[in-house]
C-alpha cells in the first residue's frame, strides 16, 4: 500500500544519498505530487455533491417541487463549474431550461439553454443537444419570434433524425407543427404532425397515437375539411375509450357531433352527442352533460322535431338550476321559448321569455 509514493515494504533499506540540488528537486516534486493529489480529491468532492444535488434537482422537478428543484440545480451548477465538468454543466442547465418553461419565464428558458448548448459545442450530447433545442423552440413560439423557433426546431429534427431515437422526432416534429399552427400555416403544420403519426404507430405507442390524431382531427377542422376531421376524430375516440381516457373521448365526440352537424348529417351528429352525454353521465360530469342537452336541442331543432328538441332544453334547465348555473338556465329558457313559439303555442313561449327576463340580473 502506497503512501505519497513510499513503499513500506522497502522501510528497511538503507536509501541512496542524494545531492543538495537532487534533495530540493526531490521535495519540490513530493510537494507538487501532494498538491496535485489535493486537488484531484477536492475535484472528486465537488463532482460526487454535485451529482447528489443534480439527481436531487431532477427528482424536485419531477414531483413539481419547482422552487427547491430551482435551489438544488443551482448548487449544483457552481460546484460542476468547480470541478470543470462541461457535460454534466449542460445537463443542469437543460433542466433549468425545463423548469423555466415550465413557469413560463422564456426568457430565462432561452438564456439556460443558449448556455448549455456552448457547452457542448467541444463534445457533442446528441440527445441532450435536442431537448435543449426543442426548449429553445419552444420559448422563441411563445414569444412570437416563429422565425427563431423554426431555426432551433430545424436544427433539433436534422439531428435526431440522424440517430434512432424515434420518441424525440415525435417530440420535434409535434413541435415544429405547433409553430406552422401558430403562424397559420396549417396545412405545413398537417405535414409534420403526420409524420408524428406514422412513427408513433411504428413505436405502437396509444396514448401519444391518440394525441396526434387529435390534434389532426382540430387541423383539417380548421381548414374546414370536416370529413378529414372526422376520419382523424373517429379514430382517435376508438383509442381514447379503450384507454378508459374519458376526457378526451368525450370532447372529441363534442367535436364529432359539431363537424357531422356543420355537415347538416344531423343523425349521425345525433348519435355522437348522445354518447357523449352517456358518457358523462357515467362519470358525473355535470359540465359535459349539460353541454350535450343543448347540442341535442339544437340538433333536434334543425330536424324540425321542436317536442324531442324541448325535451333536452328542459332537461338541461333542470340540471343548470341544480348546478346554480344563471348563464345556462337563461340559454335553456331562451331556447325554450323559441322552440315553443316554432310549435305554435306561444302562451308556453311567452312564459319562458318572461322567465329569462326575471333570471337577467
Amino acid at each position: 500500500m502506497s503512501n505519497n509514493g513510499w513503499n513500506h515494504n522497502l522501510e528497511n533499506i538503507v536509501p541512496l544519498e542524494l545531492s543538495k540540488n537532487e534533495t530540493n528537486s526531490y521535495q519540490n516534486i513530493t510537494i507538487q505530487y501532494e498538491n496535485s493529489s489535493n486537488i484531484l480529491q477536492e475535484r472528486d468532492e465537488y463532482l460526487s455533491a454535485a451529482y447528489l444535488l443534480m439527481q436531487q434537482g431532477i427528482q424536485e422537478q419531477q414531483t413539481g417541487e419547482l422552487i427547491a428543484a430551482k435551489k438544488s440545480l443551482q448548487q449544483s451548477l457552481s460546484l460542476f463549474q468547480k470541478a470543470g465538468d462541461s457535460r454534466k454543466q449542460a445537463k443542469v442547465l437543460s433542466v433549468l431550461a425545463l423548469i423555466a418553461y415550465t413557469e413560463r419565464e422564456y426568457v430565462d428558458t432561452i438564456s439556460y439553454s443558449q448556455q448549455s448548448l456552448a457547452l457542448i459545442q467541444d463534445s457533442p450530447d446528441v440527445s441532450l443537444e435536442i431537448q435543449v433545442l426543442s426548449h429553445l423552440g419552444n420559448a422563441y413560439r411563445h414569444l412570437n419570434q416563429y422565425d427563431k423557433a423554426i431555426e432551433s426546431l430545424e436544427k433539433g429534427l436534422e439531428i435526431v433524425q440522424q440517430s434512432s431515437d424515434k420518441r424525440n422526432q415525435v417530440a420535434v416534429l409535434n413541435n415544429l407543427g405547433l409553430v406552422y399552427k401558430a403562424l397559420g400555416n396549417i396545412a405545413q403544420a398537417i405535414k409534420y404532425q403526420e409524420q408524428s403519426l406514422e412513427i408513433i404507430q411504428e413505436l405502437q405507442d396509444n396514448w401519444g397515437e391518440e394525441q396526434v390524431l387529435r390534434n389532426l382531427g382540430n387541423a383539417w377542422y380548421g381548414l374546414d375539411d370536416h370529413p378529414k376531421a372526422i376520419a382523424y376524430y373517429e379514430r382517435c375516440v376508438k383509442i381514447a375509450r379503450s384507454l378508459n381516457n374519458i376526457r378526451s373521448a368525450s370532447q372529441v365526440l363534442k367535436n364529432l357531433g359539431n363537424a357531422c352537424y356543420t355537415l347538416r348529417d344531423y343523425p349521425k351528429a345525433i348519435k355522437y352527442y348522445e354518447e357523449r352525454l352517456k358518457l358523462a353521465r357515467e362519470v358525473q360530469d355535470k359540465r359535459s352533460e349539460e353541454q350535450s342537452l343543448n347540442s341535442l336541442g339544437v340538433t333536434f331543432e334543425a330536424l324540425g322535431d321542436y317536442n324531442q328538441a324541448i325535451t333536452y332544453y328542459e332537461e338541461r334547465l333542470l340540471l343548470a338550476r341544480t348546478m346554480d348555473d344563471r348563464r345556462s338556465q337563461e340559454q335553456a329558457l331562451a331556447s325554450l321559448s323559441s322552440a315553443c313559439y316554432a310549435l305554435g303555442d306561444y302562451t308556453k313561449a311567452m312564459q319562458y321569455h318572461q322567465e329569462v327576463r326575471s333570471t337577467t340580473p
